[in-house]
């Protein structure tokens, strides 16, 4: 089989696309996996649970990959620091991905 230049064109093209489509996707999943720790660390305040237990707390409900764990322990400060009013009003998760996939 011999290959046509439209041909060319359009496996380059294709190949052009995917990428970014494939990085804007990984991009996606990863903001959204940490838009869900802050929604964990945001729940266990509301449910009142002391902040050096929210660890234990979080990873027990945890839907996400073991690596984000991490994010536990930097995002628990933040979220208990705000006023108990504006974690319950405002959605920190959303918040957090619309950041996240803003960068």
């Amino acid at each position: 089989m011999t290959m046509t230049p439209i041909v060319v064109a359009l496996t380059v093209a294709l190949v052009m696309t995917s990428g970014p489509s494939f990085a804007a996707s990984k991009k996606e999943t990863d903001c959204g996996h940490q838009a869900a720790v802050v929604g964990a660390v945001r729940q266990a305040r509301i449910d009142r649970v002391k902040e050096r237990k929210v660890p234990e707390h979080v990873k027990a409900v945890a839907t996400w990959p073991e690596s984000y764990n991490t994010a536990i322990t930097l995002v628990t400060p933040w979220v208990y620091e705000m006023k108990m009013r504006d974690v319950k009003k405002q959605d920190l998760a959303a918040a957090w991905e619309e950041l996240c996939l803003a960068q």
